[in-house]
């Protein structure tokens, strides 16, 4: 099982979560996030141009079809998909009618899934997919698991991530699975994890697309489900293999990759990782003792911070999240989780950081600002 077990499934497979590993807790109270945008639908990457102005993936709300049934339920596909940027107070849809898979009832969704801004102030953005290469051949489906340049006369394609990942499938695990997630600029060249491929790619600037890094599974056990094992799972203690399922890449100060692990079934309570990555070098663990993390950010303090998407687990049926400041030795420090639900995306600028809330949410998701204590 890949990155098809997601928040979807997980919500289908509450069970109680593990203990939770130790954290720091902070010496003054948590700070309570700060509302800055409002009435978005399942956002989920941020970041900031280098005019200030903050930009936001939102993977729309889905549509009229066609529609699909999967391991994650009935989806249906729609232009609802969208890119808001928010500056001085006011937020503006800038990009609309980009490709988004949702529930019916418009949650869940797969569409825009990040965004980021170069140094001149040219946006990119990622739309996603999760699920075969081939879903992207249904002529409505076309735009997705692929980056794009946003113009104001149109997108421009940059780079067909899912047809890389049907012809080189750099984990080799069959059938092939894609699920672009994570977006970061280096220079010329743009780099993506695919969620769905375990892998690390480099876009250059000819559209070109590499494999950086792929992030091998290792075997974990399949916990006891409460009311019985939904069908399609094997019986609780049989170790299986589970996948790293990588959702961000953020380029340290010290010129590494750090990529951010959510893991895939059964999303172990305090499993996931970071992993440092030298191209050309294998990946190497970076730190450990995080649940679920949906992404990664540099603070202005040279530390390196972790969103997690469900801090007890992805099939604890609590969605609350968490912000974490990491450190290599020694517990990390909780920033902020009160108040977090199912938090997507994070940027920081200063001594705040701006995190996507309730990204799996249609109508109700927002953008938060939270201290950096």
């Amino acid at each position: 099982m890949r990155i098809a077990a997601t928040v979807v499934t997980a919500g289908a497979l509450i069970l109680a979560a593990s203990p939770a590993p130790v954290l720091a807790q902070a010496r003054a109270p948590l700070v309570a996030p700060t509302p800055i945008a409002t009435g978005l639908d399942n956002p989920r990457g941020i970041a900031f141009g280098p005019d200030g102005a903050l930009y936001v993936a939102e993977a729309g709300v889905g549509g009229a079809g066609p529609c699909q049934t999967g391991g994650e339920g009935e989806v249906c596909f729609g232009a609802s998909g969208a890119i808001t940027r928010i500056k001085d107070g006011r937020q503006r849809r800038i990009r609309t009618g980009l490709p988004s898979l949702a529930s019916r009832a418009g949650a869940q969704a797969s569409g825009p899934v990040d965004v980021a801004v170069s140094r001149s102030g040219g946006l990119h953005y990622l739309v996603g997919l999760g699920g075969p290469p081939s879903l992207a051949d249904v002529p409505q489906m076309r735009g997705m698991a692929k980056l794009y340049r946003h113009r104001p006369s149109g997108p421009k394609l940059i780079a067909n991530l899912g047809a890389y990942e049907q012809r080189v499938n750099p984990d080799g695990v069959k059938p092939p699975d894609t699920n672009p997630q994570g977006l970061a600029l280096a220079g010329k060249s743009r780099y993506v994890v695919d969620a769905g491929g375990n892998s690390l790619l480099r876009v250059d600037a000819r559209g070109r697309i590499s494999t950086v890094a792929v992030l091998a599974p290792r075997p974990a056990k399949v916990p006891a489900i409460p009311n019985g094992q939904p069908p399609g799972l094997p019986p609780d203690g049989t170790e299986i293999p589970m996948q790293a399922v990588p959702t961000a890449a953020v380029k340290g100060p010290d010129g590494a990759w750090y990529v951010g692990e959510l893991t895939g079934f059964p999303f172990p309570v305090g499993g996931a990782r970071i992993y440092r990555i030298v191209p050309g070098h294998a990946a190497k663990i970076y730190a450990t003792g995080f649940t679920n993390i949906i992404d990664l950010a540099w603070g202005p303090d040279r530390k390196l911070y972790a969103l997690e998407i469900a801090k007890n687990g992805l099939l604890s049926g609590d969605r609350t999240g968490a912000l974490l400041r990491v450190s290599k030795r020694g517990p990390h420090k909780v920033i902020a989780s009160a108040g977090l639900q199912a938090p997507g995306g994070v940027a920081i600028r200063g001594r705040s950081a701006y995190i996507t809330n309730c990204s799996t949410c249609k109508d109700t998701g927002s953008v938060v600002r939270v201290r950096l204590n």
